[in-house]
């Protein structure tokens, strides 16, 4: 079977702690696949908060989801505090990939690696858009 592989960003832009709740464990009693994808959207709305920004709202575009894909690496249990690191990396005129690490906080192991691939999205006519130049320059993602 092949394996997806998914490289990691030169530099983490962003971090949070996430503790694993009760009803993110699945009935094989670990972290559920859906409850993983959960944790990486809260991490991304964080990223994004921290610079002003919102998946509905930057600079009045949005994003709009177009690929994702997650590599599992170790079991997850509950109450586990998960450090989720998140970066930007294959970035096109019109929108990147957020790349996740989430590591166990207690155990410093790598327990997940996923990406999420993105579009700036005019929601009102229906459009991909250019990334706007001031998100460009506030993420790094510009030229100097």
């Amino acid at each position: 079977m092949a394996r997806i592989t998914i490289g990691l960003p030169e530099q983490f832009q962003f971090s949070t702690d996430i503790a694993v709740r009760i009803s993110d464990i699945n009935y094989g009693g670990h972290l559920g696949h859906d409850s993983i994808i959960s944790l990486m959207h809260e991490t991304r709305v964080r990223f994004l908060n921290s610079r002003g920004f919102s998946e509905s709202d930057i600079e009045g575009f949005g994003l709009i989801m177009t690929d994702l894909a997650v590599v599992y690496k170790a079991e997850v249990l509950y109450g586990e505090i998960l450090t989720i690191e998140i970066g930007i990396q294959n970035i096109t005129k019109y929108g990147w990939d957020f790349v996740y690490r989430v590591i166990n906080k207690k155990t410093d192991k790598e327990v997940a690696r996923a990406k999420t691939g993105v579009l700036i999205f005019d929601y009102k006519q229906k459009k991909v858009i250019v990334i706007p130049e001031r998100f460009m320059k506030d993420f790094g993602l510009g030229k100097d």
